[in-house]
């Protein structure tokens, strides 16, 4: 999205839309305006300046650099290549999932965490297990939360539930190993995993998630979303958990449980994870990226402690490590309670933010709708490509189930996030738009 913008910002200049001298807005007022982090806004102006296209001045804010021509810059050529993710424009509603909405973060709450983290002294060489500091409150948080305990040394901060379940492959699994995953499920998890040597085995869900039966007992991992599955949103009743479980003590199999968004439930109580159940057999991934933002680059994996001990060795060696200033900021934010706070606050928002997606997909075949972030319209695939490529030109951006299978597609439809910087009005404005192609 910054190259986006970087490019947006250059042919305005170029073309004399912006001209030498004015005066562009900050990046917090920029970022607000067009909904995105403001990261972004400053990784975009960042790139002008050493171009030469802004200058600064001092105590007055940034300029169209003087003596730019108004001339057209030159545009890249169209390739009929094109990527499986478009990043979304700023004028582009985003109805895609995986994204947190982080128009509730700008708090004193958030503020302050981030200025008292970042006045802790640098440290060179830090625990591989994450600060101990933090790993206390986190242990609290998720006890509380999600209905898991774990000693100190069964916790290990990471820089998300990707990073994660890379640690733990990198620790566990041998070249060719065979490594189950949910199909449809996360593409991210298939390429860590790929990426890590194993063959990929699809195993496939239904409308509760993970089908137990008929799993291959020669696995050594498998991983799940038990919570609520990705993509179809499905919830693992307790006998299926209890079958998964026996079979995994049974086969000697891992389960890698990704609890991507279990905090947001809105029929229930969030369930307590699968790792509660049976902390032998089951690795616990967690993340902030749902909870506050993918920015912040914190999460955690919980697991017996001989193999938590096992990763923590393995990663450094990998010389892998999560930052310091966003542990710290994470942990101050526990131990006042901002987090716990937030979240209620966040589950609030997004069951209203759900409300008007269903209101607006009224009379259509919904799935995964009770929790998360994200919800499934059924339609056969030919019309959910057809529906995603229309949309995209109207300037709604929706995926297909399609993109989220490895094998032979065994469930069509379209995947519609409100999680993202979209606003209530934009959500339902996006949702009838697709409804109107024919959903």
């Amino acid at each position: 999205m910054s190259a986006q913008l970087v490019g947006q910002l250059r042919e305005a200049m170029g073309e004399g839309r912006l001209a030498a001298g004015e005066r562009l807005p900050s990046s917090r007022a920029l970022a607000g305006l067009l909904g995105v982090s403001r990261t972004v806004v400053t990784e975009a102006y960042e790139q002008l300046y050493a171009e030469g296209w802004l200058e600064g001045r001092h105590g007055s804010g940034t300029y169209v650099t003087e003596g730019v021509a108004a001339a057209p810059t030159p545009r890249p050529q169209k390739t009929k290549t094109r990527p499986a993710r478009r990043a979304a424009a700023p004028h582009e509603i985003d109805l895609r999932p995986g994204l947190a909405w982080i128009g509730a973060l700008d708090t004193p709450a958030w503020r302050r965490a981030w200025r008292l983290a970042a006045g802790m002294p640098p440290q060179q060489r830090q625990d591989p297990h994450g600060l101990p500091g933090l790993r206390e409150a986190l242990a609290d948080y998720i006890r509380r939360s999600r209905g898991v305990s774990c000693p100190a040394d069964g916790l290990l901060i990471t820089r998300g539930a990707t990073n994660g379940l890379d640690l733990l492959a990198a620790t566990v699994l041998r070249p060719g190993d065979r490594v189950g995953l949910e199909e449809p499920g996360y593409g991210r998890a298939r390429a860590v995993l790929k990426g890590r040597g194993a063959e990929l085995v699809p195993c496939p869900v239904d409308e509760h998630g993970l089908i137990v039966d008929g799993l291959p007992d020669d696995l050594r991992i498998v991983y799940a979303t038990p919570s609520h599955q990705y993509p179809m949103g499905g919830v693992l009743p307790v006998p299926r958990r209890q079958a998964l479980l026996a079979w995994a003590r049974r086969t000697g199999t891992l389960i890698a449980e990704d609890d991507y968004d279990g905090e947001f439930r809105f029929d229930v109580a969030p369930l307590p994870a699968l790792y509660g159940l049976d902390p032998e057999v089951v690795v616990y991934l967690g993340t902030t990226a749902k909870i506050l933002t993918m920015d912040m680059g914190v999460g955690w994996l919980v697991g017996r402690p001989g193999l938590v001990g096992e990763v923590a060795l393995r990663r450094e060696e990998l010389n892998d490590r999560t930052a310091a200033v966003p542990q710290d900021a994470l942990r101050l934010l526990l131990e006042r309670g901002d987090l716990d706070r937030y979240v209620r606050r966040m589950r609030a928002e997004y069951a209203r933010r759900r409300a008007v997606v269903v209101r607006a997909l009224d009379g259509l075949a919904l799935r995964g709708e009770t929790a998360g972030l994200h919800l499934v319209v059924e339609v056969p695939a030919s019309d959910a490509r057809r529906i995603s490529a229309e949309a995209a030109e109207r300037g709604v951006l929706v995926e297909t189930l399609e993109r989220h299978h490895m094998g032979q597609n065994r469930a069509s439809g379209l995947v519609i996030g409100y999680g993202s910087a979209a606003t209530p009005a934009q959500l339902r404005r996006g949702c009838e738009i697709v409804r109107s192609l024919g959903a």
